[in-house]
């Protein structure tokens, strides 16, 4: 039976994913927690990890590294953010101490980079997604890639050799939760009409005057004879492919470079059909696996600090 070595996690605003890990990065144990930052109450956050992580892993002792909002003003304590560029050696050297009962506990820090605004924008958990990427083939850490990250606020990252040079924040999935509850558009649908979601992602265009665009959600219903039912999908399809139409030109791009995707699968799915309908190559690559390989390699990198 394989030991032990390390305990990583990564905490979110919803819910909390924990791995102990042996000394040559494999998972021994896997679980999964109701204990997002936005359910825990100030200070809280510490006592939770001592009282039902550890143990509920077997973990009490082992060092830990944690990514995500547990190093924001919502949860254990605040890891100020990482600036681009950014590599993981870097990000490595702004690890976060914090106390708990174990030798060894550091936060992951979020990341910060010029915004399309000329403000900043900010990410927590995606760079250490990111950095698993690229740590798991030394091939990523050459020449230039585009890696997308689906999400609620979902991530277009530039990396160059190796380092996030800049990225762009698309609330998209928020945007969607927010039309489909609380607009002329709210539907208690399923978004699984296939038909429905190629229809928006035609009626994306290059993703300009979504404003516009958003509407034709509910004109369709109400003035085409569309099915009411079949909103969801195309509400997803439009916002997906005004994203994929726009937001990388927003860094500069031209919007026809290879695009890797990084995270869900489900939800690489739509956005690879975003992106085949623009005729961009891409290739998806699992989200989960390389939070914990980016963890694994921050802890090679920090560790011994």
């Amino acid at each position: 039976m394989r030991k032990a070595a390390l305990l990583a996690c990564d905490w979110g605003t919803t819910n909390l994913r924990a791995w102990t890990l042996d000394e040559a990065g494999g998972i021994v144990a896997h679980r999964e927690f109701d204990l997002g930052v936005s359910k825990l109450k100030p200070g809280e956050a510490g006592e939770r990890f001592n009282r039902e992580v550890q143990p509920a892993l077997e973990a009490a002792g082992l060092p830990a590294i944690l990514c995500g909002m547990v190093g924001s003003n919502l949860g254990w304590t605040v890891a100020p953010y990482a600036d681009c560029p950014v590599g993981v050696g870097e990000l490595a050297a702004c690890l976060v101490p914090v106390e708990a009962h174990a030798a060894w506990v550091r936060i992951v820090p979020g990341v910060r980079g010029p915004g399309i605004t000329g403000g900043v924008d900010v990410m927590r958990g995606e760079e250490t997604q990111l950095m698993g990427w690229l740590h798991a083939n030394p091939e990523r850490c050459r020449g230039r890639h585009v890696v997308c990250h689906p999400g609620t606020h979902a991530k277009w990252m530039l990396v160059e050799d190796g380092k996030l040079i800049r990225f762009a924040t698309a609330m998209t999935g928020e945007l969607f939760a927010v039309l489909g509850k609380h607009s002329v558009l709210k539907s208690e649908a399923a978004a699984e009409d296939e038909a429905a979601f190629e229809e928006g992602l035609a009626a994306a265009g290059e993703g300009d005057a979504l404003a516009a665009r958003l509407f034709t959600a509910r004109a369709r219903v109400v003035g085409g004879g569309a099915p009411a039912e079949s909103t969801p999908s195309y509400l997803s399809g439009l916002l997906i492919g005004s994203e994929v139409a726009a937001v990388p030109k927003l860094l500069g791009l031209s919007g026809e470079e290879p695009v890797d995707l990084l995270g869900d699968e489900r939800l690489c799915r739509l956005y690879a059909r975003a992106l085949d309908r623009r005729g961009v190559a891409h290739e998806t690559f699992d989200g989960e696996q390389a939070a914990i390989a980016g963890l694994f390699a921050l802890y090679g990198m920090g560790g011994s600090r």
